[in-house]
């Protein structure tokens, strides 16, 4: 091969021609409009109103982010029109408080609505000489990923650290050690001003750069972290136990009056947690400079019976809103009443991980639910506080109610063929029961889910034609079906054409 050629090849590999990164293919980007720079334009309450939909209490931690949200982003605005302000101070943040309570869904809706990009990793991950085989400077990397090769908005993203509270040294603690130390000095760099290259050295086109650059000109693109917000978050056990100890130690005198008639809910955990003092950090195991850079610090509480019933019934990123959706995709509407959520809820108190135990409950009661009644005649759930207790009766008495014995024979004989075509096509079919019927006449005994692939084996291909027309994903097969299989899909397709022509009609005449 000659010179030129691997010049070319290898330019090819590392997305670049002479250290520039090459205009991106076009493919749909021309219709597209041009990116609008960042600007942020909220306040404080406006912030915490958008995160009272989706989080349920935690209402101081919800003020403490607005503001460090708001002034964070507007001093980014004043830097990026060159009125920065002079040795101002990040506002990273640190937030404490039990697993399950809201600390990363108030992270990710914080990056939804401020429109910049959002990674998230846990700091278990990280070692002192690497993170999954790079280092901590891919998270870096990884907002510039996420912002399609946006460099400013990649630079205002937000990077949050999970369980940060594993990084601690272990001595004085019972925390476990995984190199704390070394990733605390590692990340102390990227919390400030760094300048991270868009290319790792570690990976292969990074190599494959200096090797082409050896002389350094044309050199790599940097992302600069000085506007990047570092928000941290842990569980923090053990942490309450240095609290109350420095506490008690300090109340002598009048002043053990003060502390020393607390109030039965002021002992747990989480209320321990909201006098968190920068020793009591550095007593836990953190480093003085890691600690510095989370000046702003919060704890979340735990939630109890009612918090958890008000996520169900109020949030909008309730789990029963994914769980109508789920059994929609089925065709069939799930309604619930006040009594079932409560039900949930004191349920979900149980397995002590907050708000993550409402997915588990959830899981357990509805798990049957979607594996029987997908393909079915029912349309309708009705979820009581009855069926919480006792879901499997009253699946069984859902599922006999409509249909006899020999019915739901043939459904459970055909689920296969059902629950293959949804997986490979994602196309949701159902069969009414006079088709069930006679597609036990036709396939004469032989396997019922081999048949239905057979019948129905061009099916596949006229569905799929009809989503992209219109979109619906969901089809009930009726006796035409089963007996003129080919006609019937036809008719289908036709139909699509003509009811997507109106909506194409329309767009290009707006146009």
């Amino acid at each position: 091969m000659r010179p030129e050629d691997l010049q070319k090849l290898l330019n090819e590999m590392l997305g670049t021609k002479g250290g520039a990164a090459p205009p991106p293919r076009q493919v749909k980007r021309e219709e597209e409009k041009p990116k609008e720079p960042f600007d942020f334009r909220f306040v404080p309450r406006q912030i915490k109103e958008y995160l009272d939909r989706f989080v349920i209490r935690q209402d101081e931690a919800k003020k403490v982010l607005s503001v460090a949200l708001c002034d964070h982003y507007h001093h980014a605005q004043l830097a990026r029109d060159g009125k920065a302000l002079p040795n101002y101070s990040k506002q990273n943040i640190l937030l404490l408080g039990p697993t399950g309570v809201g600390k990363t869904y108030l992270v990710r809706s914080l990056a939804r609505l401020v429109g910049v990009p959002f990674v998230k990793a846990d700091a278990t991950k990280f070692t002192e000489t690497g993170y999954v085989g790079g280092d901590v400077e891919d998270l870096v990397r990884e907002l510039h990923r996420l912002a399609d090769g946006d460099m400013e908005r990649a630079c205002f993203g937000i990077v949050y650290l999970d369980e940060i509270d594993k990084i601690a040294s272990s001595s004085g603690t019972r925390v476990r050690d995984v190199s704390g130390r070394g990733v605390q000095t590692n990340l102390l760099r990227l919390m400030e001003d760094a300048d991270v290259p868009v290319r790792s050295q570690q990976d292969i086109a990074g190599q494959f750069q200096m090797m082409m650059n050896p002389g350094g000109s044309d050199a790599p693109q940097h992302i600069n972290t000085r506007h990047i917000l570092f928000i941290v978050s842990g569980a923090f056990q053990g942490l309450e136990e240095i609290i109350r100890k420095r506490l008690d130690e300090s109340t002598v005198g009048f002043a053990s009056a003060r502390t020393g008639n607390r109030g039965g809910d002021e002992t747990k955990g989480s209320r321990w947690l909201d006098r968190v003092e920068t020793p009591d950090l550095l007593s836990y195991g953190f480093e003085p400079e890691f600690i510095g850079r989370l000046p702003v610090r919060v704890a979340c509480r735990s939630l109890d019976e009612e918090d958890l019933h008000a996520i169900l019934k109020s949030s909008e990123g309730s789990i029963i809103r994914q769980y109508q959706a789920d059994f929609r995709a089925y065709g069939i509407e799930m309604e619930y009443d006040d009594d079932a959520l409560r039900r949930i809820a004191a349920r979900a108190v149980a397995e002590e991980t907050g708000a993550r135990g409402l997915m588990t409950i959830c899981e357990r009661i509805f798990r049957n639910y979607k594996f029987e009644l997908s393909g079915s005649t029912v349309t309708r759930l009705s979820v009581t506080g009855d069926l919480v207790e006792d879901p499997d009766a009253h699946l069984g008495a859902l599922l006999g109610q409509d249909e006899d014995p020999l019915l739901r024979d043939i459904r459970r004989n055909i689920e296969s063929f059902v629950v293959e075509f949804r997986e490979q096509h994602g196309i949701d079919l159902r069969f009414s029961a006079e088709a069930l019927l006679r597609l036990q006449q036709l396939c004469r005994g032989t396997c019922l889910s081999r048949f239905c692939r057979e019948h129905f084996r061009d099916y596949q291909f006229g569905l799929r034609l009809i989503a992209q027309n219109t979109g619906r994903t969901s089809y009930e097969l009726d006796l035409a079906c089963v007996e003129r299989p080919s006609e019937r899909l036809s008719q289908w397709v036709v139909a699509s054409y003509r009811d997507s022509r109106p909506e194409e009609g329309k767009s290009r005449g707006s146009g």
